[in-house]
């Protein structure tokens, strides 16, 4: 194994890099709460536009849909050009999109809207990665995806709750509105003082965009970072449909109570990320992997099994489940950005993204199967669940393992070379 570069003094950020991180972050806030935003304005949407339980369903999957296409689609293209000119340009898309479903009068055009603002949205989170991977050096990769991933977190504790208030006392259009004008403030930022990320032309490109989309598919170290996508994906969209409903019936939360649950987990998250991060750097992001899937698997388990249970606990397993599915998501970003070379980094991102997007909404449709409601509220066969994501963690593990070697093996071969 390589000595490790991370504990390196020099390893710190500039105060341009600073600046590039917290519009990254701002960016994927923007992008998370928008998808976000569909599912708790439900309650108001649906009969306010007069439409069922299925219809908001296919609004909701929309989005998710055609973000995966998109991102295929965009792949080719996407090592064409200046990474700032794209993000400019998809986050423009997002920006139509999302002000479009703030001005929708009827479910066709909110369907449409959502559609337009998933092929936008879809693409900016690959480019966003894209852009990081370019401008920070591995040492610092890992503590740039914990801030980064921050987002998540501050989308629930900040960005949900306003939603909802707006909604509440104005109108289920007004979130959108706002996102759509404080987006507007972030693209200006963008262009004004985002630099040029475009060290990648000077190197060798292909020639046609489907070849380039085609080989970055078909190399064989990305199709083993584009398998272990999907199972980490599965694992958290198996468990996020279900969980609010689990909560009232099986473990006897009030309804009320639940904003507590998300606040206080976001909180954490947002105190955690950056120091998930910064252990990844330092001691490994292998190691930090592993430490953060044996954690969530222990952590699942607990929580599929819950019974009646106080909100402190609850809160509780909530907050260390949450670390360890953190703790997986950040060093495999970190360790995920050293598989493509700078030439195919766009291109990567974009097809992960797509991947990930796609089997999030299957993993979805697959825990739909699984659990049942009884007459009483309660989720059945949610501990089934459970093991499942217990069973794809595993397969995880293995596959980020082989990653790790193979960099391990490359970063060897160089060196000798």
């Amino acid at each position: 194994m390589p000595p490790p570069t991370s504990t390196a003094p020099a390893a710190q950020f500039s105060p341009y890099q600073k600046f590039v991180v917290g519009l990254l972050a701002l960016l994927q806030f923007a992008v998370i709460l928008d998808f976000m935003l569909m599912s708790p304005l439900g309650v108001f949407i649906m009969p306010a536009l007069a439409i069922s339980t299925k219809q908001f369903g296919l609004a909701v999957s929309a989005y998710a849909f055609s973000a995966g296409v998109s991102g295929f689609i965009a792949a080719g293209f996407a090592d064409r050009f200046d990474r700032k000119k794209i993000l400019m340009f998809f986050y423009t898309g997002f920006l139509l999109g999302t002000l479009g479903c703030g001005l929708a009068p009827t479910y066709e055009l909110l369907l449409a809207a959502r559609i337009v603002t998933g092929i936008f949205g879809g693409v900016i989170g690959s480019v966003v990665l894209a852009i990081a991977t370019d401008l920070f050096e591995i040492s610092l990769r890992g503590r740039v995806m914990g801030l980064i991933q921050t987002a998540f977190a501050a989308s629930q504790v900040l960005g949900l709750p306003m939603a909802l208030f707006f909604a509440k006392h104005w109108d289920w259009h007004v979130p959108f509105l706002v996102l759509a004008a404080l987006g507007l403030a972030g693209l200006v930022v963008i262009g004004a003082k985002l630099k040029p990320v475009d060290g990648h032309l000077g190197k060798p490109q292909e020639h046609s965009p489907f070849m380039h989309l085609w080989h970055t598919i078909t190399e064989p170290r990305h199709l083993l970072a584009f398998l272990a996508v999907t199972l980490l994906a599965t694992g958290g969209f198996m468990l996020m449909p279900f969980s609010s409903a689990f909560l009232v019936h099986n473990i006897g939360i009030d309804a009320a109570h639940l904003p507590a649950i998300y606040f206080f987990t976001g909180i954490c998250t947002i105190v955690f990320g950056p120091m998930i991060g910064k252990a990844a750097d330092r001691i490994g992001k292998f190691r930090v992997f592993l430490f953060g899937s044996m954690l969530s698997m222990l952590m699942v388990v607990i929580y599929t099994h819950l019974g009646v249970t106080s909100l402190p606990v609850v809160v509780l397993v909530n907050v260390i489940m949450f670390v360890g599915i953190f703790s997986r998501m950040i060093p495999f970003q970190a360790l995920s950005s050293q598989v493509p070379e700078a030439t195919r980094r766009g291109a990567y991102n974009a097809i992960s993204s797509s991947i990930q997007q796609v089997s999030g909404g299957l993993a979805s449709l697959l825990a739909g199967h699984i659990v049942a409601q009884g007459a009483d509220g309660r989720i059945e066969h949610f501990a089934d669940v459970g093991y499942v994501v217990v069973a794809t963690t595993l397969i995880t593990i293995g596959l980020v393992w082989l990653i790790q070697r193979q960099l391990q093996e490359r970063t060897a071969a160089t060196a000798a070379a």
